[in-house]
């Protein structure tokens, strides 16, 4: 119990000491910054990697799923009776097909085996229900978990530049909770109250959708041959 605490007093830490680089350097991710500290700490304290994960794996996954599911707290603030439900509907659906073919497309072009493929289908969701759409697949979860991981970072970071041009903190907000999840919407935050609602509604409701097609959709074609 001792050494978890100390896991996560290591893990406080870094987190702490990226928030001010974050406010420095917005662009890149209050996320990337604590990794590094993690790794550097790690270093200084002489520990291995595989020791920090062996004592904070099983709690900060636990937590991870309580964060998810919190995300949905601020969408209890928002108005749905002006939503263009229709548009917003379109808009899922194509992200949430886009976001797994165009991956799983991009591994079969680079003749990778199909366990692998399945993993990129995952891109679209955010980590716990990646790593439960992994398990009903029978992919890698350690790649999954990397997958979905690199592709909130690289959202998160590149989002700046992409969405400079947007002032509809709706859109991007959207934007960043689809293409992002919790990283993205994290960031969503930060440009505003409207933009992280709009980025915690697209996360949740692309995530129920995909959990549901997904699967169903995977191993229906495993049946079929």
């Amino acid at each position: 119990m001792l050494s978890i605490l100390y896991a996560f007093v290591l893990t406080l830490i870094a987190y702490l000491l990226a928030k001010p680089c974050n406010k420095k350097v917005p662009q890149i991710p209050v996320l990337v910054f604590s990794m590094f500290f993690v790794l550097i700490l790690l270093f200084c304290f002489g520990i291995s990697y595989e020791d920090y994960m062996a004592q904070t794996n099983t709690i900060f996954n636990r937590l991870l799923g309580y964060v998810t599911v919190a995300l949905a707290i601020p969408l209890a603030t928002m108005r749905y009776d002006d939503l263009p439900i229709k548009a917003l509907m379109g808009i899922l659906v194509f992200a949430s097909i886009s976001a797994v073919a165009l991956p799983m497309g991009l591994a079969y072009i680079l003749h990778m085996n199909a366990p692998d493929i399945l993993a990129f289908a995952t891109r679209a969701v955010t980590t716990p229900i990646a790593i439960n759409i992994a398990t009903l697949l029978q992919s890698e979860i350690s790649l999954v978990i990397l997958i979905v991981i690199l592709s909130g970072v690289i959202g998160a970071a590149f989002s700046p530049f992409i969405l400079n041009r947007i002032n509809d903190e709706r859109a991007s907000g959207l934007a960043l909770g689809l293409a992002a999840h919790a990283i993205g919407t994290a960031q969503a935050w930060q440009r505003g109250s409207v933009a992280g609602r709009y980025a915690a509604f697209g996360m949740a409701v692309n995530a129920v959708f995909t959990a549901v097609w997904l699967p169903t959709f995977i191993l229906y074609l495993k049946n079929m041959t």
